[in-house]
């Protein structure tokens, strides 16, 4: 009597490449959330940096602070031209030509490195009402000096975010009160007493 041969039939061999496309797909998704998410923490990281970079500009020419505040610039508007900056690399300029410089310098990184990119500099006491970032501003004086950026970007979900409903980060800005300047009038510092020295130093008795 001849035993049956045992082997797989068609519907073990179905089955498990059904397994093996699963596993592969779920793989795939994996990795897509990965590199999303990697693509969306290097943008905020550049945009980080770029309002950083521009906080220490301001904070270095606080006195032309105000000249920074009402900055705006969207990439997303069709038809906008920069802003003519003034050329003070390597020629002397005064501080408000420095700021417009720099801000030249900052719209151009925001449209080399960020999609779509969106920026305000304003004076904002708001915060982030409910952990959302808003992109009005309540402008008033006392308010510390904010730079809010955006851009269109991949959430890691799939979903696409966008700068219209909110911004990506706000940096706020901590500005030395400037020291003020003697007017006229005004008693000059008295002149630095000279140094005590005790009996036996420094000279004979």
């Amino acid at each position: 009597m001849r035993r049956p041969i045992a082997g797989f039939t068609m519907v073990e061999v179905l089955v498990a490449v059904l397994l093996l496309a699963v596993g592969l797909v779920g793989a795939l998704a994996m990795q897509a959330h990965a590199m999303r998410a990697r693509q969306e923490s290097a943008l905020q990281t550049e945009a980080l940096q770029a309002a950083a970079t521009l906080a220490d500009r301001i904070r270095a020419n606080t006195a032309q602070s105000s000249s920074y505040v009402g900055f705006e610039f969207d990439a997303a508007v069709s038809g906008s031209t920069p802003e003519a900056s003034p050329a003070c690399a390597g020629v002397p300029c005064d501080p408000s030509a420095i700021a417009r410089f720099e801000l030249g310098e900052f719209r151009q990184h925001l449209a080399a490195t960020l999609p779509l990119a969106r920026a305000v500099i304003c004076r904002d006491s708001g915060g982030a009402p409910g952990g959302q970032l808003q992109w009005p501003c309540s402008g008033a004086a006392d308010a510390p000096v904010v730079i809010k950026i955006g851009w269109r970007s991949r959430r890691p979900n799939g979903a696409t975010a966008s700068f219209a409903t909110a911004p990506g980060i706000a940096l706020p800005i901590a500005l030395a009160d400037p020291a003020p300047m003697p007017g006229p009038g005004t008693p000059a510092d008295p002149p630095a007493a000279p140094p005590v020295r005790p009996p036996g130093v420094g000279g004979m008795q």
